[in-house]
Order: structure tokens, then C-alpha cells, then sequence
């Protein structure tokens, strides 16, 4: 099976497709990401869906790139015979969602075979295929219905589409697959070369608005394109990645699914989109916030469908062996309904970066802000769940009560700095007992360093983000203790784990990869430390774990050499382009405007 490494990104903005180095389709949800109408490979084997064009026999040798600035994948297969390039990608949809396909000959004469497999309902359902009177091809089940148009004469066999043909220098075969409910008319076809250069067109058009330079632009603008494709257009939501169940640590069961919102990825990816000069995404984004948590505050949610959707049930799918036997592998998500206290603070975060950062303010959002204070004010002494979804119980986690902290004093700063109307000496007040709570309660004076939860004698990375938030300055000696125990007790391979599953309080078995977003936020723990050689050396590194795409997974096993976790994952993608646009603002590493401590909490604090 392909390493998660060796895949790439095509999508249309409201769902997406990874493609294999060979050329094979491996996962694809339609007709939006978190669709059960899906091909699941990865998850299974060719059985169970796939859709491969690729040269007959051998190959010499294959490379790809994406078009400059684009998300447009050109894989080009050398043979012993000639040359050919696989041009991948969607356009922006229309009334059906298509994956394009055009294979055109490069020199000599190449045998290529298509081997299509359609299985609907993750791999379980066979449709049933017919032919339309203009050679069109339909697979249908239930609501599903898929179109597959090319001028290569296909057949059936063993309970698949196939295509053997050859190309020439200069020949152009393309192949159009195309979703749409089986229940409306058939869509009129759709011209691949006049969709090829419409979707070049949107992608340079889009990737010119970027406002960044600098020394790492190329990896900066990928990774926009990136974030860009994970976000589903209608409604401004962003998935966390567009794949379920792929391992943390291959062969386990650390397997969850990632097609949904979360509220924790708020402000970063706030930050990074403005500050790359994307408005537009950056305020649908926050709006799409906003109607996600209306509702009582009592029932706000850490995650969130992509329309907003709240009930997000986890069940397991048995008959698929999960990748490389990795089980089980999982659709929806337990979490959702999780007490995680942090996220109210990335919440309000968000929202006074957004009141900062010029995007016209939303009716109602103040009031709302408000009255989840208020409910925020009767539960931060509750335990938690924390920021790593945790499933071993509730626990009084430290960076839980910092965010708590951070939710507050970003009510205080809105009040000081719009003019809003709020209770701002009561809110100073909470603020300051959450700060002395945790410098008393969450700080382990013997070892001088903050610890995971109160009581406790471990680290967690999350601690990074204490001076990032404003908690306390990157100077004080508190947090100088604390980055030198993280860089002791969690550094693997010089990559950073999230925490030590060894210890087994997150109710799972041990065993996971360095988890790349927390690499990243050390990179800026250098910064504001002034550890410029080490911030450069690790930053170097860490794009250096892209593969040859440009992509990142969530995590990276360095015992095996290769990622692990859900992919294309977009918190690693935001916090690289965070890292990468204070590395070239070194002189003030964090820009999360306000995320300086507070004089007077910090005096509260001790």
C-alpha cells in the first residue's frame, strides 16, 4: 500500500480526491467531504473503490508537480516506449461535481490501461452500471449516481470499468467523472480543455491576492492553496482534512475522522488567512463561526459539521481493514459532544482578532460573546477533556484554564478597545482568579515548570502557547522552565510529541508520531526566546518533511521515516504558515495582536 505520503490534493472547494504517485484515485468522498458516497481504498483495497490511469507496463521513471500556484496535478510516467502526462484535477462546481482526467501523449507510443471501481457507502455498495444512448457511462445506488464520459472505448470487467488504449506524441484522451443525485436529469457533459484552463485561470487568480514575501513563499502559498481546497465554499467552513481513520501510528487505533470544523483551529487559521491577504476566506470563515455556535451557550460544541451540523455520531465500519490494518476505522466523530474548555477562548479570540484585523462585525456577535462569558464564568472550574480530545476522563488541564483565562481577557480588551458594553470589572476580576488558579495550582515551583494538568508531573506541547496567548511573557522564568522541560521530555528525533501516550491518561494505548503542528508552535517558542539559529534549524526541518507536493499529514513518525495521521491535514498547514510569517517578522515573532500579558494579570498571577 502507498505511503499517506505518496498522495496529492485535487478539489473543487466542497470536496476533495487524493491521488496516488501511480496515478490511482484512493480516496474521494462526493458530493461534499463528509459524504458517505465515497471510493475508499485507502481504507481497504481496490475492491472496495478506486480509479487508476497508468501506463500498462512498467515505468522508468515518474515525477509530478502541481501547476505553478494552481491545484492542478501533472504526473508524467516515463517508459521504455515513450512518455505520457496524467493532468488531475475539479473544477469549481457546476451543477455535478467532476474529477478530470486528461492523458496526453508526450513522445513515442505509451499502452495505458483505466480500471475504474465504483463502490458507494464506504466500499460497501455495488451500483448498478448501464450506458446512455451517447456512450455515456451511469452507475447508479440509491441516491448516488456517478457519469463517466470519455472518447476510450470501456467495457466491464469483474466488476469493473475498463480501458485499454495507446498514445501517441501529441494524442489528448480525457476522462470526465461526474456526481450528481440519481433522481434529476443527466447534466450536460463537460468540455475538458475548456474546464482545464477556467480552473487554471480561478487558481492563478486566487494565488495572486496572496500578499506575502518573502524567503518562503512557495511553501507559504501551498499551503494557502491547500487551506484553500479544505474549505467548503457554500457555507465557509474549513475540515480539519478531508480523509478519515488514517493512523497516528500505523496498525493502531488512534484512527478518528477528520472531515468536520473544529472550533479549536479559530484564530490561527483566522490569523493566517488575513495576514496573507485573504479577507473573503477570512471572514466567511468567521461567519461561518458565528452561525455554527449560535444556539444556548451551554450547547456549543468543540467541532461542528461543515454546515454547522451538531450531531456528529461515531460508528465504526467493520468490513473495511482500515489502512494498513489500522482498525477501526471510524466515521463521525465522539468528541463533538466533549466538554473541552479551551475552545471558548480560541472563540473569543478569534472574534476580537477579526474586530482588529477590519472584518465588518457581524449583528448579533457581541451579545453572543456575552452570554458565553457568562456561561463560561459558571463552568472554568470544571474539568475537562482538554485540547487532545482526550478519552481517559475529565482532568483539570492547565492550557484548558490558560484559554479560559485568554476567553476573558479578550472580553476585557473588546470592551477597551471597540467601545462594546459589557461587565468589565467582573470579567478583570474572573480573569485574574483564572490566572492566580493556574500559576498556583497548574505550576510545579519544585521542578519550575508548568505541568499538563493540576497535580500532575507531566508536560504537555500546548504549554508553548501559554506567552503566545498572552498568559505571561515569553521571558518570564516560569515559561523559560517550562519550553527547557518540553524540549527534554518531549522531543523525539528532534520532532515534538503532543505529550507521552506512554503514561496511558488519555485512555488509549500508547503509540503515536510527533505531531507536527506542536513542532511548529516550538519553532516560535525559539522566536520570542530569541533562539533564532535553532528557530531556522527546526523551521528548515520541518518543511523539510514535505512531500514532493508540498503537502503535510497531521503527524510524522521518525522511527519510520514517514507521516502518519489524517492528510492533508490543516492545522499543520496553518501553523506552518503562521511560523513561516514570523520567522520573516522576526523582530516581532507573534502577531496575534493583544498577545502580550496583561500587566495587571500577569501581577495577578505572581
Amino acid at each position: 500500500m502507498a505511503g499517506i505520503e505518496d498522495y496529492a490534493l485535487i478539489g473543487d472547494c466542497e470536496t476533495a480526491a487524493l491521488v496516488g504517485r501511480d496515478g490511482s484515485i484512493d480516496w474521494l468522498c462526493w458530493p461534499r467531504f463528509d459524504s458517505d458516497a465515497c471510493f475508499t481504498k485507502l481504507l481497504g483495497n481496490e475492491e472496495h473503490g478506486r480509479w487508476l490511469i497508468a501506463p500498462k507496463g512498467a515505468t522508468t521513471q515518474t515525477s509530478r508537480r502541481y501547476r505553478d500556484k494552481t491545484l492542478i496535478l501533472e504526473t508524467r510516467f516515463e517508459t521504455e516506449s515513450g512518455a505520457v502526462t496524467l493532468t488531475d484535477f475539479m473544477p469549481l462546481r457546476r451543477a455535478t461535481s467532476d474529477i478530470v482526467r486528461i492523458v496526453k501523449g508526450e513522445r513515442g507510443s505509451v499502452e495505458m490501461c483505466m480500471e475504474l471501481v465504483i463502490r458507494f457507502g464506504y466500499g460497501a455498495t455495488v451500483p448498478w452500471v448501464s450506458r446512455c444512448e451517447d456512450g455515456t457511462l451511469r452507475a447508479v445506488a440509491g441516491p448516488d449516481m456517478i457519469l463517466l464520459r470519455t472518447p476510450a472505448e470501456v467495457h466491464g470487467e469483474d466488476i469493473k470499468t475498463v480501458a485499454r488504449f495507446t498514445v501517441g506524441a501529441g494524442d489528448v484522451v480525457p476522462f470526465v467523472l461526474s456526481y450528481q443525485a440519481s433522481h434529476i436529469p443527466i447534466a450536460e457533459p463537460l468540455d475538458a480543455p475548456t474546464a482545464l484552463g477556467e480552473t487554471e485561470a480561478f487558481w492563478h487568480d486566487w494565488s495572486a491576492k496572496c500578499s506575502t514575501t518573502g524567503r518562503w513563499d512557495d511553501v507559504i502559498i501551498r499551503s494557502l492553496i491547500t487551506l484553500k481546497a479544505l474549505t467548503y465554499a457554500p457555507t465557509g467552513g474549513i475540515v480539519a482534512a478531508p480523509t478519515t481513520s488514517l493512523p497516528e501510528q500505523v496498525g493502531g487505533e488512534r484512527n478518528w475522522d477528520y472531515r468536520f470544523c473544529w472550533v479549536r483551529d479559530a484564530t490561527l487559521t483566522l490569523l493566517c488567512l488575513m495576514k496573507g491577504g485573504y479577507y473573503e476566506e477570512a471572514g466567511a470563515w468567521r461567519d461561518w463561526l458565528m452561525r455554527a455556535v449560535a444556539g444556548s451557550p451551554d450547547q456549543m460544541q468543540i467541532m461542528y459539521g461543515i454546515a454547522g451540523e451538531r450531531r456528529l455520531t461515531e460508528w465504526q465500519v467493520p468490513w473495511l481493514p482500515g489502512y494498513e490494518n489500522s482498525v477501526p476505522v471510524r466515521i463521525g466523530n465522539a468528541a463533538h459532544n466533549q466538554l473541552q474548555l479551551d475552545v471558548y477562548g480560541e472563540l473569543m479570540d478569534a472574534l476580537h482578532q477579526a474586530r482588529r484585523g477590519g472584518l465588518e462585525a457581524l449583528g448579533a456577535d457581541w451579545d453572543l460573546q456575552c452570554e458565553i462569558l457568562n456561561h463560561l464564568e459558571t463552568i472554568w472550574k470544571e474539568p475537562d477533556n482538554g485540547i487532545w480530545e482526550t478519552r481517559g476522563g475529565p482532568q483539570h488541564f492547565t492550557y484548558s484554564k490558560v484559554m479560559s483565562w485568554t476567553a476573558f481577557d479578550r472580553g476585557v480588551k473588546s470592551i477597551e478597545a471597540f467601545g462594546l458594553s459589557g461587565p468589565l470589572d467582573r470579567w478583570r476580576a474572573v480573569r485574574d482568579e483564572i490566572h492566580e488558579t493556574v500559576c498556583r495550582l497548574g505550576y510545579d515551583s519544585a521542578r519550575g515548570t508548568f505541568v499538563r494538568a493540576f497535580g500532575s508531573k507531566t508536560l504537555d506541547a500546548s504549554l508553548l502557547l501559554m506567552p503566545a496567548v498572552g498568559f505571561l511573557p515569553p521571558e518570564d522564568h516560569r515559561i523559560q522552565g517550562t519550553i527547557a522541560h518540553i524540549e527534554r521530555d518531549l522531543l523525539a528525533d528532534g520532532f515534538l510529541r503532543r505529550y507521552n501516550t506512554e503514561e496511558a491518561f488519555d485512555g488509549l494505548p500508547p503509540g503515536e508520531g510527533a505531531f507536527l503542528a506542536c513542532s511548529f508552535w516550538l519553532v516560535d517558542a525559539y522566536l520570542m526566546q530569541r533562539r533564532f539559529d535553532d528557530a531556522h534549524r527546526l523551521f528548515e526541518r520541518l518543511i523539510g518533511l514535505c512531500n514532493d507536493v508540498g503537502l503535510l499529514a497531521e503527524e510524522y513518525d521518525p522511527k519510520l521515516g514517514r507521516m502518519v495521521g489524517n492528510f492533508p491535514q490543516a492545522f499543520s498547514h496553518v501553523a506552518l504558515i503562521n511560523t513561516a510569517l514570523n520567522l520573516a517578522r522576526v523582530s516581532k515573532p507573534d502577531e496575534r495582536a493583544d498577545r502580550q500579558a496583561d500587566p495587571a494579570a500577569t501581577a495577578a498571577g505572581g
